[in-house]
C-alpha cells in the first residue's frame, strides 16, 4: 500500500506524456488536421493557422493544467506538511485544477461524435486519448488518496 502513491505518480506522468505526443484521433475524410493529430499537433496547427487564442486555451486546459496539477500532487505527496507553508495554496489550487482535468477528453469525444454524425469524416480514437484519460483518472485517484476527508465531503 505504501508504494501506491509513488507508482500512481510515475504512471500518471508517463500517461500524460504519452497522451500529449501520441495521436488522439484518426480522421479518414477530414482535411483540416493531419490524419492522426496528437494534442501537441492540434495546438501547433491552431497557432499556425492564426487561431492563437484558441491554441492558447487548448494548451492551457489540456497541457498546462494537467502538468501543474501533477506537480502539485507530487509536491503534496512528497513534501512534509507545515502549517502556513505552501499547503494552503496547494489545498486551494488542486481541487480547482481537478475540475478541469477531463475537459479535453470530453472535447475530443465531442469532435469524434460530431465528425461521425455529420458525415464529414470517420473518426476513431487513438492511444493518445486513452493515455490522456488514464492520466486524468490517476491524478484524480491520487488526489482522493492524499485527501480522503475532502474528497468524501465533495470539495
Amino acid at each position: 500500500m505504501v508504494l501506491v502513491v509513488p507508482a500512481l505518480l510515475v504512471l500518471s506522468a508517463l500517461s500524460l506524456a504519452f497522451g500529449l505526443v501520441l495521436p488522439l484521433v484518426r480522421f479518414e475524410k477530414l482535411y483540416f488536421f493531419d490524419e492522426t493529430p496528437s494534442l501537441i499537433d492540434v495546438v501547433v496547427s491552431l497557432w499556425q493557422q492564426g487561431n492563437g487564442g484558441l491554441a492558447v486555451l487548448v494548451a492551457l486546459f489540456s497541457i498546462v493544467f494537467p502538468v501543474v496539477k501533477l506537480f502539485g500532487i507530487a509536491l503534496e505527496a512528497t513534501a512534509p506538511s507545515r502549517p502556513g507553508d505552501t499547503a494552503g495554496l496547494l489545498s486551494r489550487l488542486l481541487p480547482v485544477l481537478g475540475k478541469w482535468s477531463m475537459m479535453d477528453v470530453m472535447l475530443v469525444a465531442l469532435v469524434i461524435v460530431a465528425a461521425k454524425t455529420s458525415g464529414m469524416a470517420s473518426a476513431f480514437t487513438q492511444p493518445g486519448l486513452w493515455f490522456y484519460a488514464a492520466s486524468a483518472i490517476m491524478t484524480g485517484l491520487l488526489q482522493m488518496k492524499l485527501r480522503p476527508h475532502r474528497a468524501a465531503a465533495g470539495s
